[in-house]
C-alpha cells in the first residue's frame, strides 16, 4: 500500500509542477463558467436608460419603468450620454423625457417622449413597456383635458380625476404553468454552466493526463519500477490512483470555486459527492486506457482533446440534455458524460437525492469498471513486454 501511495503522490506532484496546469485546470474552467452565466444565465434582464423630465408625470413614468421586474432602469443626466450608451450596446434602449412635459400636458398640448433603441436584440420589444408606462402616467392628465374639452370646469375636472383614479381597478394577470418546467425559476445564473463544465474539464484533464503515463515509459521509470520488488498490480494501482486523484482534485476545486464565487448550488451533498467520485474514476480509467494504447505522448494529447470535447458535446456538456431530441438522447446514453450531466441535472434542477440518482451512479460505475479493466489488461501487456 505504501508503494501505491508513493506512485500516486509522484503522479500528482508531476501534474502540479506543470506550469500550464494553473491556467488550463484552475483558471480556464472558472472563466468559461463565468462567461456562460453572463451570456445565457437566467438572471439576465435588458437595460433601459432614462433621461430628462422634472415634473410629476416624468417621475411617474420613471417609477413605472422601475417597477417592471423584467428590465433594469439606468438613469442618465444628459441625453447625449444616453444615446452613446445605446450606440455602444451598453443599453438595449433609452427613453428621453422632455423637461417641459408636465407644462405641455397642462397647457392642453401633446407631449412627445423619445424612444431610442438598437435594431438588434430586445430593444424594439421594450417600446411596448415604455408606451404602457407613458400612457399610465399621463392618463389622469388626459382625462382632465377630455373633461375640459366637453365644457367642465378645469379645477373640478382635476379634483374629479384625482378622486376617481384610485377607485379604478387594476387588471390582474395570473400565470399558471402546466406540467413541470425544464429549468426552474429558482435556478441560479451559473448553475447550468457550472455542472456541464465540471464534467467537460474533469474528463479532459483525465485524458490529457495520459501523456504522463507514456512519458514515464519513455523515460524508463515504469521499467525501473517493474525491475524492483514491485508487482505489476501495484504499479497499475498506483498509476490509476494518481490519475483518479488528479481528476478528483480538479472536480473538488471547480465545485468549491463556483460555490464561493458564483453561489452555485450543487444539490444534495451526498449525491453530488457520489457523482464526482464516480466520474473521477471514469476519467482515471479513460486516462489509463489512452496511456496504454498510444506510444507517443503528443499523439495521445491531440487525440485526447478531440475525443474529450466530442464526447462532452454528445453527452450534454455543450447543450442541456433537456433540449436533446429523442434520437440524440439514445446516442448520448453511450457516453459517461450523459449520465454525469443527467445526475447533476436531477440534483441541481429537480432537488433529487442520492437515492434518486442511483441509476446514473450505477451507469458511471459501469463505465469506470469497464474502462479500468480494459486499461489494466492492456497496460499489463505493455509493461511486461517493455
Amino acid at each position: 500500500m505504501r508503494k501505491v501511495l508513493a506512485i500516486a503522490r509522484v503522479a500528482l506532484w508531476r501534474f502540479l509542477r506543470d506550469r500550464s496546469t494553473v491556467f488550463f485546470v484552475f483558471v480556464l474552467p472558472i472563466g468559461i463558467v463565468m462567461l456562460i452565466g453572463a451570456q445565457f444565465g437566467g438572471d439576465f434582464s435588458p437595460r433601459l436608460g432614462v433621461t430628462g423630465g422634472n415634473g410629476p408625470v416624468a417621475a411617474d413614468i420613471t417609477a413605472r419603468l422601475k417597477a417592471e421586474d423584467s428590465i433594469t432602469v439606468v438613469e442618465f443626466d444628459r441625453e447625449d450620454e444616453l444615446l452613446l450608451a445605446v450606440e455602444r450596446g451598453n443599453l438595449s434602449a433609452g427613453v428621453s423625457i422632455p423637461d417641459d412635459l408636465d407644462a405641455t400636458l397642462a397647457g392642453g398640448n401633446i407631449g412627445n417622449v423619445g424612444f431610442i433603441s438598437r435594431p438588434d436584440g430586445v430593444g424594439p420589444q421594450l417600446q411596448v413597456v415604455v408606451t404602457e408606462a407613458v400612457a399610465g402616467a399621463a392618463e389622469q392628465e388626459m382625462a382632465v383635458r377630455f373633461a375640459v374639452s366637453k365644457g367642465a370646469d378645469p379645477t373640478a375636472a382635476v379634483a374629479a380625476a384625482a378622486a376617481v383614479a384610485p377607485t379604478i381597478p387594476n387588471l390582474v394577470v395570473e400565470t399558471i404553468v402546466e406540467g413541470e418546467s425544464l429549468f426552474p425559476a429558482s435556478l441560479g445564473q451559473f448553475d447550468i454552466g457550472a455542472s456541464s463544465q465540471l464534467v467537460l474539464f474533469m474528463f479532459l484533464t483525465g485524458l490529457t493526463g495520459s501523456a504522463a503515463l507514456i512519458q514515464s515509459r519513455h523515460l524508463g521509470m515504469t521499467t525501473r519500477m517493474a525491475g524492483t520488488p514491485t508487482s505489476v498490480r501495484t504499479i497499475l494501482t498506483g498509476e490509476a490512483l494518481g490519475r483518479f486523484v488528479i481528476v478528483f482534485v480538479q472536480g473538488v476545486y471547480i465545485m468549491a470555486a463556483t460555490t464561493l464565487l458564483f453561489g452555485v448550488g450543487w444539490g444534495d451533498p451526498l449525491g453530488a459527492a457520489g457523482t464526482l467520485v464516480l466520474f473521477a474514476a471514469v476519467g482515471a480509467g479513460a486516462a489509463m486506457l489512452f496511456g496504454a494504447l498510444f506510444r507517443n505522448d503528443q499523439q495521445a494529447g491531440g487525440v485526447a482533446i478531440v475525443a474529450a470535447i466530442g464526447l462532452a458535446a454528445l453527452g450534454g456538456s455543450m447543450l442541456p440534455i433537456e433540449l436533446f431530441s429523442d434520437t440524440l438522447l439514445r446516442i448520448a446514453r453511450f457516453t459517461p458524460h450523459y449520465w454525469a450531466n443527467d445526475a447533476f441535472a436531477e440534483l441541481v434542477r429537480h432537488d433529487a437525492s442520492l437515492v434518486d440518482i442511483l441509476p446514473q451512479l450505477g451507469a458511471l460505475a459501469g463505465f469506470a469498471f469497464v474502462l479500468m479493466a480494459i486499461a489494466s489488461w492492456r497496460m499489463r501487456r505493455v509493461i511486461t513486454q517493455a
